[in-house]
């Protein structure tokens, strides 16, 4: 099968991948294997790429790739619920960028109905990451407030439109007040143009909401007192990501008095029963809203399998809005 392959020599000052041809992998016992059609660009590709991110013991650490959509291709011994031409999508903790993949049954997601292969893997990380940051890890509540920062990325813009389907309330904010009208115009309904980086944000939010039930948190570095200032009593921020750094002091102060809390997660490192458990999550809560429509992917860019270099480099530029995707 092709694959793109992280070169030996990869680093994060010359990063580089390359399609190449490698074994096709054979399902063992309660495992799958799905023939891809669509793969999910996340940041998380471009650092193990360049060798900051690398797959966790046990997958292959050569070719990246966080989420995919495709057709059951094969079965192993003691597959129950599944059977060749389902079609499905998944979470892998790496080897996405393939064309085909290996996984457990119960790691699989299947289709929502009215959602093309080609969509599906604009689904996964995104919706399940929002998903469990907001609900699982944030405990919010309907008409309670959340801010997403930044709301225009994939993960953000997931999270825009799960806050609304809770019946809660969202405030958004980028870097790019260009892109958050954007946002608008695909009818996320944001209720604040809070831009980072400039002063005043934490002023803002809470003067137009009177604190923040729930933030998610992707930029983080020294921006994270910031986010800390818009939290209500006994609110919560969550940080999924580290786009604006991976240090920065916190005003414990803040945290004390106000008894607001700080939580981290990630999605790859997480051992197979959790991964388990958000799919489930994504079959049983998430994909009939797919089908109503009351959710929708939101896709910026497609880029054929073979140009996945372009992708790359599309991501790195930060001028996408929602989600980058492969299709085969």
């Amino acid at each position: 099968m092709k694959a793109w392959l992280i070169a030996e020599d990869s680093d994060q000052k010359s990063p580089k991948m390359q399609l190449a041809e490698t074994e096709t992998p054979t399902p063992g016992p309660g495992e799958v294997r799905v023939r891809v059609s669509s793969v999910g660009i996340n940041r998380a590709d471009l650092l193990q790429v360049q060798g900051l991110y690398p797959a966790p013991p046990g997958f292959d650490p050569r070719i990246p790739g966080l989420e995919y959509a495709g057709v059951v291709d094969a079965v192993g011994d003691k597959v129950l619920g599944h059977q060749v031409g389902d079609s499905v999508m998944g979470l892998v903790p790496g080897a996405a960028y393939a064309e085909y993949i290996v996984t457990t049954e119960r790691e699989l997601i299947g289709i929502p109905e009215g959602i093309d292969a080609a969509d599906a893997a604009a689904l996964p990380e995104d919706f399940l990451t929002a998903y469990r940051a907001l609900f699982i890890e944030g405990g919010l509540q309907a008409g309670e407030w959340a801010m997403v920062r930044p709301v225009t990325s994939g993960v953000g813009m997931a999270a825009a439109q799960l806050i609304r389907a809770a019946g809660a309330r969202v405030v958004g904010t980028s870097r790019s007040r260009e892109r958050l009208d954007q946002a608008k115009a695909l009818g996320l309904e944001l209720d604040l143009d809070a831009i980072d980086g400039e002063d005043g944000v934490a002023e803002a939010v809470t003067g137009a909401t009177g604190g923040i039930n729930v933030a998610v948190e992707m930029v983080a570095g020294d921006r994270l007192n910031d986010t800390i200032a818009t939290l209500r009593t006994e609110g919560r921020a969550i940080i999924v990501g580290l786009m604006g750094g991976r240090k920065g002091e916190i005003n414990l102060g803040a945290l004390l008095m106000g008894r607001r809390g700080i939580k981290a997660m990630t999605m790859r490192a997480q051992p197979l029963e959790e991964r388990i458990r958000v799919a489930q999550v994504f079959n049983n809560r998430l994909a009939a809203m797919f089908t109503s429509g009351r959710l929708r992917p939101c896709i910026s860019r497609r880029f054929a399998f073979d140009d996945a270099v372009s992708a790359h480099k599309a991501m790195a530029a930060n001028e996408h809005l929602g989600k980058i995707i492969l299709t085969l």
